[in-house]
């Protein structure tokens, strides 16, 4: 008889002793076990794929396939993915370094650039302190007469005229005779523009105007100079109309401006029908001499 048979079988019968580790299980009937039903899975847990019978107990699950960003030609590195430095970045902090150096740059000297006009600009509007008596030339060639600032729109008394500029010119033809233009009626060419435009540019409206209001108040009657930037003023007319000459083929072909001339009609703007007031209409014209073009200004290259 074997061991086996003669154990004692029963309620009373003392506990089987534990298998040592490494041993092989018991094949005796009384190991083996039939497996029952197992329950049905909940339908909210997720399933898990099942393992390869050849795969290790403690291999992890298998993963689904994916497929990888194509790398960045400038740095080798998959777009997105994460790198030894952290996770993939986006934006200019994901740009290579010279690139970023670049861009940092461009920004600097955009801030520096903005800042500084908005530093002149509040000087020149600001009343008279130390800072702007002190670099009162600085911020003027700043200023004029590009940046000009005028506040004649909030004024008690704005502008009720109207200002027609003209001007004519002498002009060098290729066989080197000289004639005289008629007079090109600016401030009407500007006027068409603009009429029926619902976005017109800043030159159409402001250009010519300014200029002459810069002139006029740098000037007297006897267009003698009266300030500091009267010079610059004239040259500012003067290149002015010479590029709107060119603009209008005056010169025709092969041909230079010599000299030019300007003059200005100025009218009063009608009171409206309730006002008292009385003014005359008659044009007020004002007729400037004639201003030599310098040689590298008649062909209207202002380089």
């Amino acid at each position: 008889m074997d061991a086996d048979e003669a154990a004692p079988q029963g309620p009373g019968a003392p506990p089987a002793a534990p298998e040592k580790p490494g041993a092989p299980p018991d094949p005796s009937p009384s190991a083996s076990r039939t497996p029952g039903p197992s329950p049905d899975p909940s339908p909210s847990a997720p399933q898990r794929p099942e393992a390869s019978p050849d795969a290790p107990l403690d291999a992890p699950p298998p993963q689904p396939p994916r497929s990888d960003p194509a790398p960045d030609p400038a740095t080798g590195t998959a777009i997105g993915t994460a790198t030894p430095d952290g996770p993939g970045i986006s934006g200019i902090a994901g740009l290579p370094l010279p690139y970023r150096i670049g861009v940092a740059l461009a920004l600097a000297a955009v801030a520096v650039a903005v800042c500084v006009h908005l530093g002149m600009v509040f000087l020149h509007v600001a009343p008279p302190n130390t800072v702007s008596k002190q670099h009162a030339a600085t911020i003027d060639d700043w200023v004029y007469p590009e940046f000009e600032q005028n506040w004649k729109l909030f004024a008690p008394n704005p502008l009720q005229q109207n200002v027609a500029v003209q001007v004519r010119a002498q002009i060098r033809t290729p066989d080197g005779a000289v004639r005289t233009t008629s007079w090109y009626d600016l401030s009407a060419a500007d006027g068409r523009a603009i009429d029926g435009n619902p976005l017109p540019s800043h030159t159409q409206q402001n250009a010519l105007r300014r200029a002459w209001d810069y002139y006029a108040a740098t000037h007297d009657g006897d267009n003698r100079v009266t300030g500091p930037r009267g010079t610059l003023a004239e040259t500012y007319v003067r290149r002015l109309v010479v590029l709107r000459l060119v603009r209008e083929g005056a010169a025709g072909e092969g041909g230079s401006v010599e000299r030019v001339q300007v003059r200005s009609s100025t009218t009063n703007v009608a009171p409206p029908p309730w006002s008292e007031e009385e003014i005359s209409l008659d044009p007020v014209h004002r007729v400037l001499p004639w201003w030599q073009v310098p040689a590298g200004e008649r062909t209207g290259d202002m380089g």
